[in-house]
């Protein structure tokens, strides 16, 4: 589980999916034989009847995949985040932090492999194909059929359907206004695209509570 105090807490469904969708090269947490483990991979986020679900695929000699269907999977999302010095709020006596985003996707993971399931594999490689690199589509398709089962021979796909999603957007939203305001004016200043990020994600979340408080 992870930590989220009431002011950072997000669970717009279609706000937390965009944010997956747009940093989707997740860290997917499983545990074996009482240990911890992970894997750093690119996802594909779909919605089917409201049910939200990701599918990837780790190298066969990645025993990771052996955990999928034996307990519960977790995908970190990671966004943008940056330091944020005290020195930017009005009351002289504070500490300083780090603010972020980030999403936390819970569920249970179908293990998918070109022997049992060749239709699924080529729905899965399809999608990832499509959602990373569509232009490669024409090329994939015009491999031998020795080649692209040899490649999808070589890694474990699954897919996870999510039963549960935790999203903290961490902008400084505990401040007052003042210091929610200078706090992303001084970050969209940076030369960091990476902390403009997180201005910018600052300034629209004060101004969609200017909106919802008119």
């Amino acid at each position: 589980m992870m930590y989220v105090p009431p002011a950072f807490r997000e669970d717009d469904m279609e706000k937390l999916v965009a944010f997956m969708r747009d940093n989707s090269f997740a860290t997917v947490v499983s545990i074996m034989n009482d240990i911890p483990v992970a894997s750093h991979i690119p996802v594909v986020v779909t919605v089917e009847n409201g049910v939200v679900k990701l599918s990837g695929h780790l190298a066969k000699a990645n025993s990771q995949w052996q955990s999928f269907g034996l307990g519960e999977t977790l995908a970190i999302f990671h966004g943008p985040h940056a330091y944020i010095s005290p020195s930017l709020y009005e009351k002289k006596e504070s500490v300083p932090t780090w603010n972020y985003i980030a999403v936390h996707a819970y569920g249970l993971s179908q293990v998918i492999t070109l022997e049992d399931a060749p239709e699924l594999m080529d729905q899965m490689i399809d999608e990832m194909i499509e959602t990373y690199d569509s232009d490669y589509k024409s090329q994939w398709e015009d491999l031998s059929d020795h080649f692209r089962e040899g490649m999808m021979n070589g890694i474990i796909a699954f897919e996870m359907t999510v039963t549960k999603l935790e999203g903290k957007y961490k902008l400084s939203q505990n401040r007052s206004h003042y210091d929610q305001s200078n706090v992303a004016q001084s970050l969209l200043q940076s030369t960091e695209t990476n902390v403009q990020s997180i201005g910018a994600a600052m300034k629209q979340n004060l101004e969609t509570d200017v909106e919802s408080s008119k």
